[in-house]
């Protein structure tokens, strides 16, 4: 097996369906919502025709449930590799800090030559499923499974910890487009790639269904609580991903967006229907890239509507795929990065003077599309590094220009990796060479700092008498809010991550409503072994994230900061024709609106939506739609971060052009930095505003322009009973136990300083406010939380 870090590296990070949403009745208006929509998280499509238990997972604001002490998640990727048996420290199930993470992902299966998911075949040596640790405390097999291997000790300690979930990871840096066979060989198959997408671009849709069909099977089997999707990456940019994958991937890149779309479709629907079947909710969610160059090829990352929540890879954004010398995981810009310099990012109005390889760029591309609780960003407990750097500070945005390149990279011009004691966590290159990328668990990072040499590097094919060249400095830029160590006698860059790093990020995550972290690999982070006096394997940073977010407020719900009409129109709004690969800049999509309703919508009406703040507000058209950003909640560059989330954006169909019951008008559509999929969508028919249906927003009702919220004259039969048509117009009498304020009441209108109480907790409002329920809009939103009643 290669080792993680070169399964999750990225070689070029430089570079609506709604029906079944609610039971309602178009003529009349009114929604029947089933009790498990109550639950169903804002912009999560639904399979039509399922009643998907949402409940099971999510409370009634459609936030997860993790457990009293859990308020954000901590995913941490579990690896099937560090099983001890190559005499390599283990790292199995009984070292997860169970109590300290909410989600387990499983790595990695992968998609086998019949386009089934697959960990291979059964037997005493597959680690997942055959595999024992004979005398290895904690690691004793229980025997009310039938498979044996790292899936039986998941399925042990989850009894014991029954509010961790457990997701499957299918892919990765080294099994997207192939996988290892049992005698540890790689198979070029095509995985993804050949499973989705036919050599002539179109989608395989029987490929996609035998694999999703498999899933369900899987995680029915294994006892997963879902599906976790690896794919890197299903972009347009040509070379994208691993080199062992261009001859599948390439001749393939004008279909694979459309065929990453429909398998996520797949996905969700099938586990919709199995989960309705099972009476639980199956989750489904993908490790996603954060580059602005791999994103960019992705259109507007459309299929995040099928997804519980997206993992940002906000890693792997500087390494020794090229010559420039920076931080792994920077959270913000700084406005000097080398790279971006060198292709003129900083100094192009077009840009905006905004640079996409850090954390917070790449949130801010997934915010634009999806409420901050359904993204979680990730940190990395490996190094990344560079030596012979020449210039910089401290090695520091310097360059590190290797001789060659190593065997099998792709590449003919790259950087001069970090090596040797350097290089702990190394890979082998396909001549069976190390491949030089700076590669370290946290653990040796940490004892590289102190000047300790482990008496684990004999289990790394160093002798014992190993001694240590320099001094590894301990830098950290907190503008970037990121560490590394500068050997100035070897000229060694490793970027790192450490207390002061992860602590600012999990404030970042708290402070903007963000559902949490996600760790690759949980096997990389450290604790202190006084009795040996060197650094090992434990759980330091995961300990300090867990402690930040316990006592957090809950993460943002809502995809808008902003109160929207609970009315919705079926107006259809898509983002299609993208230019392929680097002729898609600027990016020049067309927008089409489409008039599902049975009212003409007249000339001049108008639309609104959002787009994310990691694109500037420089949007426009050239349609005659008069397209223009109407507010921003930022402007100029991203250094030290993005202030705000979205750019207001108003359009209006040319007053020449009405569009009739089920027409379409399109506009070509302009900008300049890559965006999810703009949302929060509103359409003002005849002076009065609604939301659109495909926005697939909590507690909306989807009306007949014009014919408000009238009730059908006959109910459908399903649910039995009619919920009422308004809101009541006063609150209760009686406020919940223990509270003196008056209880909340949708749809009543709440002024500055109203207090109400809400599931047991008293709030106050801060401004005007309606149909915006306590304890959903985080800290920042309308309601201060005031503590329990």
């Amino acid at each position: 097996m290669l080792s993680p870090t070169t399964k999750r590296a990225s070689l070029l990070a430089s570079g609506a369906a709604v029906a079944g949403l609610l039971l309602s009745s178009l003529a009349g208006g009114v929604s029947y919502a089933a009790d498990n929509e109550s639950c169903r998280p804002d912009g999560l499509y639904k399979t039509p025709g399922v009643d998907v238990p949402y409940c099971s997972v999510y409370d009634t604001e459609g936030r997860e449930k993790m457990g009293a002490d859990h308020q954000r998640r901590v995913i941490g990727y579990f690896t099937s590799w560090r099983t001890g048996k190559n005499g390599q420290p283990a790292f199995l199930a009984n070292n997860i800090p169970w109590d300290k993470i909410t989600h387990i992902n499983y790595a990695f299966a992968h998609v086998d030559g019949a386009n089934k998911l697959s960990v291979g075949t059964d037997g005493p040596n597959n680690a997942s499923t055959g595999m024992t640790w004979p005398g290895v405390a904690g690691a004793e097999m229980d025997p009310a499974y039938a498979y044996k291997g790292h899936f039986n000790l998941l399925n042990k300690f989850k009894k014991q910890h029954p509010d961790v979930k457990t997701l499957i990871s299918v892919g990765g840096w080294a099994e997207t487009g192939g996988y290892f066979a049992d005698n540890g060989a790689r198979v070029n198959s095509g995985g993804f790639y050949s499973m989705t997408t036919n050599a002539d671009g179109s989608v395989n849709q029987a490929g996609i269904d035998t694999f999703a069909t498999s899933a369900v099977d899987f995680i029915r089997k294994y006892g997963f609580n879902g599906v976790d999707i690896d794919y890197e990456y299903a972009t347009t940019m040509k070379d994208a991903g691993n080199p062992l994958d261009w001859s599948f991937a390439n001749g393939r890149r004008a279909g694979l967006v459309k065929s990453y779309d429909a398998l996520m479709k797949s996905l969700r629907e099938k586990l919709d229907t199995a989960g309705a079947a099972d009476g639980k909710h199956y989750m489904l969610t993908v490790a996603a890239p954060s580059s602005g160059y791999l994103l960019r090829g992705m259109e507007t990352y459309q299929m995040q509507k099928y997804l519980d929540y997206v993992n940002i890879m906000s890693y792997d954004l500087h390494g020794a795929w090229n010559e420039y010398v920076g931080p792994n995981a920077s959270l913000f810009d700084d406005g000097k990065d080398g790279e971006l310099a060198a292709a003129n990012v900083y100094g192009s109005s077009q840009y905006g003077n905004i640079g996409y390889l850090n954390t917070d760029w790449a949130y801010h591309y997934f915010r634009g599309s999806m409420p901050a609780g359904r993204i979680n960003i990730g940190l990395p407990f490996y190094t990344r590094g560079h030596k012979n750097v020449q210039g910089g500070t401290d090695g520091l945005w310097g360059k590190a220009t290797a001789a060659t390149c190593p065997v099998g990279s792709g590449l003919t011009k790259c950087g001069d990796g970090a090596s040797g004691i350097d290089n702990l966590w190394h890979d082998k290159d396909d001549a069976g060479k190390e491949a030089p990328a700076g590669s370290n668990p946290m653990w040796h990072a940490k004892n590289l700092e102190k000047g300790i040499v482990g008496d684990y590097v004999t289990q790394y094919g160093f002798p014992a008498n190993t001694t240590l060249t320099g001094t590894y400095a301990r830098k950290y830029d907190s503008t970037l809010v990121a560490p590394w160590l500068w050997n100035a006698e070897k000229k060694v860059f490793l970027s790192t991550e450490d207390e002061q790093s992860v602590a600012a990020k999990a404030d970042y995550v708290v402070d903007r409503g963000i559902g949490g972290t996600m760790v690759w690999e949980m096997a990389g982070d450290y604790d202190w072994n006084a009795a040996k006096g060197q650094y090992e394997m434990g759980d330091t940073l995961t300990s300090l994230m867990y402690d930040k977010f316990k006592a957090a407020t809950p993460y943002g719900a809502k995809k808008s900061n902003k109160a929207l009409p609970a009315q919705a129109v079926n107006i259809e709004t898509a983002f299609t024709e993208f230019k392929l690969g680097d002729s898609n800049y600027p990016l020049t999509p067309k927008v089409k609106i489409t008039n599902r309703t049975n009212t003409t919508l007249p000339g001049g009406t108008e639309f609104q939506f959002d787009y994310g703040t990691s694109a500037p507000a420089n949007a426009s058209d050239q349609s005659g739609f008069g397209t223009k950003v109407i507010s921003s909640d930022h402007t100029g560059s991203n250094v030290g971060g993005l202030k705000g989330d979205f750019h207001r954006v108003s359009l209006k169909l040319p007053a020449w052009q009405s569009l009739a019951p089920g027409a379409t008008i399109d506009l070509a559509f302009n900008y300049y930095l890559p965006v999810s999929t703009p949302t929060n969508w509103t359409v003002n028919i005849s002076g009065t505003t609604y939301a659109l249906a495909g926005d697939l927003g909590r507690g909306t009702t989807v009306v007949e322009p014009g014919t408000g919220t009238t009730p059908p004259t006959t109910p459908p039969t399903t649910p039995p009973t009619t919920p009422p048509t308004t809101p009541p117009t006063t609150p209760p009498t009686t406020p919940p136990t223990g509270c003196a304020a008056p209880a909340y009441v949708a749809g009543q209108v709440y002024n500055a300083g109203n207090e109400v109480s809400h599931n047991g907790r008293k709030y106050k409002a801060k401004w005007w406010t309606q149909n915006e329920a306590p304890g959903t809009t985080g800290e920042w939103g309308v309601w201060q939380d005031l503590g329990a009643c």
